[in-house]
């Protein structure tokens, strides 16, 4: 597989990337995550760590356990523990990561180094060190090679930087060890319907469907391609299902282009308002009200609205190529 660049695909494919970066460890779950007082056992159970089913359910992902055992709180590696969660509280990140260092350098061969080295790869993502960040995921799965949650982190953090091959293989791995994880297999589908490989698109969500019958995700995956593969009424259908677990502004708006596609122009104008609503600088939704002001013959609100796309995103000639 080539690597691909998120530059490079097309404007129409651009939520696909989008949905898919929405798998992140939020900062709060880290703040959580590394008290001084709880050892996770993730090296313990590293073969499967219960998720929810939607990308994005970062506190799900990111659980910690305690373990009964007594710890010396005054040991240097949790005083250094104690400050980096200090740190993070003040949002003073390059301090945490220095005492989540300090840390592990204290005590090397600690089993919970792994997920040390998983919170200081998520702080480093979070400020946009993507490269450290992902050496420092990798130094973690060194250590626990089947954590399921590390190896959708590192798929997540090859996303961002572009690297499609690797972040697959991630995700490869995941449906490996989880026959009923539900995010390896929706990013997987995702990715096959960015590269028109329906077939296996299809496969990886009815996966989804197998595991879960009304799992919302899934129809979500299946919306996106039909509607990728030009069957808007279905696309529309299985959108309305997942809309009805997630009321989000960008699968709105993509129900919204299908509706357009089938001239119910009220419904999807109704879709477009609701998005707007929730995002009001989202340049595909003015994209959209755009080319149902096209529709509707209103050409000054056209012209008002690829304006409005093209300041908040969208190509010039995406959006140029709607006035013809």
């Amino acid at each position: 597989m080539q690597k691909t660049k998120i530059s490079a695909i097309f404007a129409s494919n651009i939520y696909i990337m989008k949905r898919l970066l929405t798998i992140i460890i939020s900062l709060a779950a880290v703040a959580s995550s590394i008290h001084s007082q709880v050892i996770t056992n993730m090296a313990k159970e590293n073969t499967k760590i219960e998720k929810g089913e939607k990308p994005g359910s970062d506190e799900d992902r990111l659980s910690v356990q305690p373990m009964d055992i007594q710890l010396d709180s005054t040991a240097t590696y949790y005083v250094m523990i104690d400050s980096a969660q200090a740190c993070i509280k003040k949002q003073d990140w390059n301090g945490a990561e220095n005492y989540i260092r300090k840390a592990i350098a204290a005590e090397p061969h600690n089993n919970t180094n792994s997920m040390l080295l998983s919170n200081l790869a998520t702080l480093q993502r979070y400020q946009g060190k993507l490269s450290e960040a992902i050496k420092n995921y990798t130094l973690a799965l060194d250590m626990t090679p089947n954590a399921v949650t590390l190896l959708l982190n590192r798929a997540a953090v090859y996303m961002q930087t572009g690297d499609i091959e690797a972040a697959t293989n991630d995700f490869l791995k995941v449906r490996a060890l989880d026959d009923k994880d539900m995010e390896s297999r929706y990013s997987l589908g995702m990715l096959a319907v960015n590269m028109h490989d329906f077939d296996k698109a299809e496969m990886y969500f009815k996966e989804m469907k197998a595991a879960n019958s009304k799992s919302a995700l899934a129809n979500e995956g299946l919306g996106m391609l039909a509607k990728e593969k030009g069957e808007y009424a279905k696309a529309a259908l299985l959108l309305s299902e997942a809309i009805k677990s997630d009321n989000n502004p960008t699968l709105l708006g993509h129900r919204a282009d299908c509706y357009l596609v089938l001239k119910q122009l009220n419904n999807a104008a109704e879709d477009i308002q609701n998005a707007l609503e929730q995002t009001p600088e989202d340049g595909f939704l003015y994209l959209l009200r755009a080319k149902l002001n096209k529709l509707r013959f209103n050409k000054e609100d056209m012209k008002r609205d690829l304006e409005l796309a093209v300041k908040y995103g969208v190509d010039k000639e995406v959006a140029n190529a709607l006035k013809d």
